[in-house]
């Protein structure tokens, strides 16, 4: 489990598909930290720890992952969104994020204020229902609130911090995402569906 709140930034310095499967070699400030077997979002995308060495770290992605994430776009230079774990006494300062990602989403617009950013994004209209206004939302692991929202898109706002840490400096107009929703939301839409079902 996660919160959404990124605590440092990595760069891709390998990417090898070996059999069916993809393997991201990462370089970061945590990654001489980490063990193997550890849990560790990577862009929204909790991945486990397969090798450490030194300042780097190795991730496996199986197909599934593959097919319904960015990480099979990912390549050597990329900057990549990095959280470990949350610990049971945390703070829980974003929102509950479980690092399985929904569905990917494209930047439609960016809006460049001088001192914050607003950023749009498309979504597919089957995904409707699970966003809301001033709802949480979590783009490349980031937790966020979005608004202006429509059934095939929303909008989010970017400080100055989370622009500067993150990799949304990177993120320019058609950059695709990805994007987990809110899992509270999704039980509720869930339970919604069977309902429906049994009357």
């Amino acid at each position: 489990m996660f919160t959404g709140i990124i605590e440092t930034t990595g760069e891709v310095v390998a990417s090898n598909l070996i059999d069916s499967n993809l393997f991201l070699q990462i370089k970061s400030n945590i990654s001489e930290e980490l063990k193997i077997d550890q849990s560790v979002a990577h862009n929204g995308i909790c991945l486990t720890v397969t090798h450490t060495e030194s300042n780097t770290h190795t991730v496996c992605a199986v197909p599934e992952t593959m097919q319904k994430t960015t990480i099979r776009h990912w390549c050597v230079g990329d900057t990549i969104n990095l959280e470990r774990c949350m610990r049971i006494h945390d703070r829980l300062d974003g929102h509950i994020v479980q690092g399985h990602v929904d569905t990917i989403a494209r930047c439609i617009e960016r809006k460049d204020h001088g001192d914050y950013w607003n950023f749009i994004f498309s979504i597919p209209d089957e995904f409707a229902g699970l966003i809301v206004e001033k709802g949480s939302i979590a783009i490349n692991g980031i937790s966020l609130t979005c608004f202006n929202i429509t059934n095939t898109s929303f909008e989010v706002a970017i400080i100055p911090y989370t622009y500067e840490h993150t990799n949304f400096k990177t993120l320019n107009d058609y950059a695709t995402v990805n994007i987990e929703f809110d899992i509270l939301g999704k039980y509720v839409a869930r339970n919604l569906v069977l309902a429906g079902k049994a009357i």
